[in-house]
């Protein structure tokens, strides 16, 4: 019996996914619940799961393919009671049988009760023979399990032997490669390797790598067509403004050590906390554009997507009402989501409906960048590094910590004036923590 597995509907409005992953293939025998692909929508990847048991006898596509929702993504031939009848009285041998036993038919094959014995033998310790070691007796399951666990600094990293022989070919650590799922597969070396620059340990000193060739699929291609479009509607300007961040760190230490069972608090629902303030009185940067109809929105609320890398690529995560929110519940709520998105578990409307980003690469950041803006948002703030400055203060020279904000707008609706006044707002807010955390 073949069954067609046809794509659910896996989102409201959504009229086609992209295969992002096969986990079987043309020939397999799976289970019932077992996850054959991964389908992605909107930066969101679900996956897919067989309803029955059976054979993959084919499948919809290659990794990259966009999928209707409603078409065959697999078939998969069933194994029904009429094919386990059909092997019984196949197994049944109709020739006379020797020693006067009375010949078996099909018809008695229901009848007869089958049992199955299975003779369990010892193996057998050779004897020793002077001047040659003896080899290793075989260990049982248990054992063997432990010392996989045991044995090895990354043995406990779960991988077939394909994605394990290719790992080791081009030099990469399992443990190095951060996965969603419970084992490293070949998706995940690829966005290693995207992600790394190509360029992982060699297996010697000097050792040539050979080219590989890395199909854009998935969330790389989604960035990718985003940056693409985001790059020819938007008419980019950025402005560079550097703070004081003395005193907001000497503040966010201080919290820390008081924290109880808050999370730990990092510079961004800080600056989170800032742009909120700041854009409650320059709400022409909390601001979104349809540049076909011609009509700005200007949010009342702030929306705040927040960049998070995942090893799969940038996903932007959204804190809804973030001016609303304390720096203990920014917090929170950033940890959430990072790991959320991270695990691939984000809702659809977790990763949407932001109304401007703010993107860091926290001690990795260089002196300045040039985000991209996010249409249709209309701004996006990039963190940059914290560096210790002598800076003259009073006629003298102090040791401060400096660190650069990138603002990133559409010019065709925010103005530099515009931008200009809200970075000297934000100034305002970063390096006066207590009218910052003043409500």
């Amino acid at each position: 019996m073949r069954y067609e597995f046809k794509l659910p509907d896996i989102g409201e409005g959504i009229a086609e996914a992209e295969i992002v992953a096969w986990h079987v293939k043309i020939g397999d025998e799976i289970t019932e619940d077992q996850q054959i692909a991964d389908m992605m929508t909107d930066k969101a990847t679900v996956e897919m799961e067989s309803p029955v048991a059976g054979k993959v006898v084919e499948l919809a596509g290659e990794v990259g393919d966009q999928i209707p929702i409603g078409s065959v993504l697999a078939v998969i031939e069933t194994a029904g009671a009429d094919r386990a009848a059909e092997t019984v009285a196949d197994s049944v041998d109709e020739r006379p049988l020797a020693n006067g036993a009375v010949e078996a038919t099909p018809e008695m094959a229901e009848e007869i009760p089958v049992t199955k014995v299975v003779e369990e033998t010892k193996p057998v310790r050779p004897e020793p023979v002077e001047g040659l070691p003896l080899p290793p007796a075989k260990q049982d399951s248990a054992s063997t399990s432990s010392a996989r666990t045991d044995g090895g600094a990354h043995a406990h990293v779960l991988a077939s032997p394909a994605v394990r022989a290719r790992a080791r070919d081009l030099g990469i650590d399992l443990a190095a490669v951060k996965t969603a799922s419970d084992r490293v597969r070949h998706s995940d070396l690829d966005a290693y390797l995207l992600y790394n620059g190509g360029t992982v340990s060699a297996r010697g000193p000097g050792s040539p790598r050979k080219d590989e060739t890395i199909k854009v699929v998935g969330l790389r291609r989604k960035i990718a067509e985003n940056m693409a479009e985001a790059n020819r509607r938007v008419q980019h300007f950025t402005l560079v403004e550097e703070f004081d961040v003395t005193a907001l760190e000497e503040t966010r230490q201080m919290m820390n050590r008081d924290r109880g069972t808050n999370p730990k608090l990092t510079l961004l629902p800080f600056l989170i906390t800032a742009l909120s303030r700041g854009l409650a009185e320059w709400p022409m940067l909390n601001a979104t554009f349809d540049d076909e109809a011609m009509v700005v929105t200007r949010h009342g609320t702030v929306h705040m997507g927040v960049a998070t890398q995942t090893t799969n690529g940038l996903m932007v995560a959204t804190i809804r009402d973030a001016q609303s929110r304390s720096v203990w519940e920014l917090a929170a709520e950033i940890l959430r989501l990072s790991d959320a998105a991270r695990s691939n578990k984000a809702t659809r409307e977790e990763l949407t409906g932001a109304t401007v980003t703010i993107s860091s690469l926290g001690p990795m950041g260089g002196i300045t960048s040039t985000p991209v803006v996010n249409p249709p948002q209309v701004a996006i703030v990039a963190v940059n590094k914290i560096e210790d400055k002598l800076i003259p203060i009073d006629d003298e020279i102090e040791v401060r910590k400096r660190m650069s904000l990138s603002l990133s707008c559409d010019h065709r609706v925010v103005d530099g004036w515009d931008a200009a006044n809200f970075m000297q707002a934000l100034k305002g807010y970063i390096e006066n923590p207590l009218r910052l955390l003043s409500a």
